[in-house]
């Protein structure tokens, strides 16, 4: 920079580094390479990552908040020590220069011989500063000369040709520029030292000055900081990591708590609460639970206890109708047998009361055997069959065989219980000729250890729309016909006592027509079978005639 008065004899003084040639700040540093493929790598990262907890997204979310707070923080610590400690060192770099270029430099003559200059300049570089220095005077008006303190260390081929041209560049003096000639300077590099280099010359005649400063302690110095603030923002990441788990824990056990509970209501256990402790949301949603809880189970006592008196109901009238009605079936008999000798004006009543007697009784002992199921106290009576004679003997006590072709080898054996075999075939079978038609084709097999009873119709088939109803109770597939001959539980007890042996009835249609009934119990099955937890319990209202 100029002097701030231009006397011979004084170095410039003036605003330092307002003016810099290569249009830099001066700093010298330049963004790091790879920034932009470091940036996909991570974008491809977070894309694969499957958020599969709250516990991650909590450890992910803490962990990004810490980093970009302990990563700013850093960069802007990390910013403000550069810049203090290099302003710092080439402050005090360049007033030295300067007065070094004013005792020293100032004092020589116009034209200077070179011995002069390179006194001048190692006079300059013994300063407490430890800089290089380059004097460059003229011998002849148009013939410069240079004199430098180290040959080794700085000559003026290490003086940038930017700052050179700025440092000889004289300005016009004005009010607001009082001197022509200013000092300034650049930090190079040089190898893989950084350096700060300076330069200016004397106002109103004498040898242009350049300075070398290296700034290897300092960059050793702010590396230092570097890791010290990598180190510091590391531990944070690591403790924002913990103080999420912690959080998380907090706030995920609550949860956890309330998962568990659900899954206990779930499972029917109508009497489980959560604690409630605090005032906090958590502590809302805990409240909530429980009075949804509490209501859950009024509501699902309230239904057992009217499903209970329902039961008790069906179950007292069938055991008070069947007083009554075994006095009715007496008298129908007897009416039966003397149908012939009566008036012919009465024998259709006659006909009718004994049907209509018949059927209330059938009604009855099923709406018995459905209470008893949903009650749980159906039990099975084991014995081991031969299943082809049991359909042979229930096909014949009906009268069917002229209607039913059986297909079923002999000595096929199974452990179940008869009577609940045969009440399931003859609604199957009764069913299949009710609403099919004859010929009915019955089928038994053994498959993978278990017992298979086909009964196949000659019918049109079953409507898709009833078929998922055809084991409802009293499911009528036609609004049009609320009256049928069954009495609408057929079905129902058939696939009733197939669960109670642990084993299932299907029904579909056939693809060349007719609708079949694949009936599927264990050769063996087990004395657990028919208990009142066990699968002879409820298992669902399903019944309903075809």
């Amino acid at each position: 920079m100029s002097n701030e008065e231009p006397t011979a004899g004084r170095a410039a003084d003036g605003p330092e580094g307002t003016n810099r040639p290569d249009g830099t700040d001066g700093t010298g540093g330049e963004a790091p390479d790879g920034t932009a493929g470091r940036r996909t790598r991570k974008r491809a990262l977070l894309a694969g990552l499957r958020w599969t907890s709250l516990r991650l997204r909590l450890v992910v979310v803490f962990g990004a908040v810490a980093l970009t707070a302990a990563v700013s923080a850093s960069g802007i610590a990390y910013w403000l020590n550069r810049e203090s400690v290099l302003n710092r060192t080439q402050t005090a770099a360049l007033k030295e220069f300067k007065q070094e270029m004013r005792d020293k430099a100032a004092q020589l003559p116009l034209q200077p011989t070179q011995a002069e200059l390179e006194d001048a300049a190692q006079q300059m570089a013994k300063s407490s500063a430890g800089f290089s220095v380059v004097l460059i005077g003229e011998r002849d008006e148009g013939k410069p000369m240079a004199g430098v303190s180290d040959q080794d260390t700085f000559t003026l081929d290490d003086v940038p040709q930017s700052l050179r041209t700025a440092v000889n560049d004289r300005q016009k003096v004005t009010s607001g520029n009082k001197s022509p000639y200013h000092v300034f300077w650049q930090r190079t590099q040089r190898g893989q030292t950084p350096y700060l280099v300076g330069g200016t010359r004397i106002v109103g005649g004498g040898p242009t000055g350049y300075v070398s400063l290296s700034l290897e302690q300092e960059r050793e110095d702010l590396n230092s900081l570097a890791w010290s603030l990598a180190i510091a923002t590391s531990l944070a990441l690591v403790g924002s990591a913990l103080l999420a788990q912690a959080a998380a824990t907090t706030v995920l056990k609550p949860v956890q708590r309330l998962g568990h509970a659900a899954r206990q209501l779930g499972e029917g256990k109508l009497d489980t609460r959560l604690r409630v402790s605090g005032t906090d949301e958590l502590a809302d949603l805990s409240r909530t639970f429980n009075n949804a809880a509490a209501s859950l189970q009024k509501k699902i006592d309230d239904m057992s206890a009217r499903e209970e008196s329902s039961r008790r109901f069906v179950a007292d009238m069938s055991h008070e109708l069947r007083t009554p009605l075994t006095a009715l079936t007496a008298v129908t008999e007897v009416l039966e047998e003397e149908a012939d000798t009566l008036d012919p004006m009465i024998a259709p009543a006659v006909t009718l009361v004994v049907s209509e007697t018949r059927r209330l009784n059938v009604l009855v002992e099923n709406l018995m055997e459905v209470t008893r199921f949903d009650a749980g106290t159906a039990r099975l009576v084991l014995d081991d069959v031969d299943v082809a004679d049991q359909v042979t003997a229930c096909i014949d006590a009906r009268a069917w065989l002229d209607a039913v072709e059986l297909d079923a080898e002999r000595g096929m054996m199974a452990r179940l219980d008869p009577r609940r075999l045969d009440v399931i075939l003859a609604n199957l079978i009764g069913n299949a000729l009710k609403h099919g038609g004859s010929p009915v084709r019955v089928s038994v097999r053994s498959v993978g250890g278990e017992l298979v009873i086909e009964v196949r119709d000659n019918g049109p088939g079953i409507p898709e729309a009833v078929l998922p109803h055809v084991f409802d109770r009293f499911y009528k597939a036609s609004a049009s016909r609320p009256r049928s001959e069954g009495s609408g539980l057929g079905l129902s007890i058939a696939m009733e006592n197939a669960h109670i042996h642990g084993g299932d009835i299907t029904a579909a249609n056939a693809p060349d027509g007719g609708a079949v009934f694949v009936l599927r119990l264990p050769h063996e099955v087990s004395e657990d079978f028919g208990d009142e937890d066990g699968p002879g319990g409820v298992r669902g209202e399903r019944g309903g005639a075809q």
